[in-house]
């Protein structure tokens, strides 16, 4: 896979070594990159320009990219570029930085982003997923298709503790992920049982997320 990341500071350098940790090939576009910066990139090609350029996008070939990543400081910088990848090369996915959660409604198709990644929200999330009992707790949002992975521990007074998962009467378009019990990942075969102090992950609808809490909440 091809990735192209816009930004080469510390969040973009370290994506980029962990794409090339997993056989990817990856350019970084940086209008300030240091050789200091590089070197801690060894396997990375580098386009010293501004990911904001038509031109420099053009230089990059990211009409041959499976990825782009927009990866800035600047959340100006990370939405044009993301429209750019988007609309001028149809990059199939692009993936952008959010520095500012005020600016987070802004990264949704219309600027060409389909994931974006905020930092203080995902921070958040995992602070209310180690703590909430009960409560659904959305982890990711994926632009393209509205919908979220969320995350919900089954209270112990749960009315579908030791119901089958193939038995629940699930909200239109929830498919259940994983089940986390205690230190095992369990796959949601039909037959297994729902218990107290299960975190299920599922993939929903924005609008079925109400319907989902109440269905697995307290009696």
């Amino acid at each position: 896979m091809r990735v192209v990341i816009g930004g080469g500071g510390a969040v973009g350098r370290s994506v980029a070594l962990e794409l090339l940790d997993h056989g990817h090939e990856v350019l970084i576009i940086d209008r300030a990159a240091t050789t200091v910066r590089r070197d801690r990139v060894p396997g990375a090609q580098w386009l010293l320009a501004d990911a904001c350029e038509l031109a420099t996008l053009e230089e990059a070939r990211l009409e041959t990219c499976d990825v782009a990543i927009a990866a800035t400081g600047d959340d100006k910088a990370n939405l044009v570029m993301s429209l750019l990848a988007k609309t001028e090369f149809t990059v199939p996915r692009t993936v952008a930085r959010v520095n500012n959660p005020s600016n987070e409604w802004l990264y949704d198709e219309s600027w060409g982003v389909d994931v974006a990644v905020s930092t203080p929200r995902i921070m958040a999330a995992l602070v209310e997923e180690a703590v909430a009992v009960g409560d659904l707790v959305r982890l990711f949002t994926f632009r393209q298709s509205d919908t979220n992975l969320v995350e919900l521990t089954v209270p112990a007074d749960s009315p579908h503790v030791g119901s089958r998962i193939g038995d629940i009467d699930w909200p239109e378009g929830v498919t259940v992920v994983v089940v986390l019990r205690q230190h095992e990942t369990l796959p949601p075969e039909p037959d297994r049982t729902v218990e107290a102090g299960d975190e299920l992950l599922f993939v929903t609808p924005s609008d079925a997320e109400a319907a989902l809490a109440a269905l697995l909440s307290a009696r």
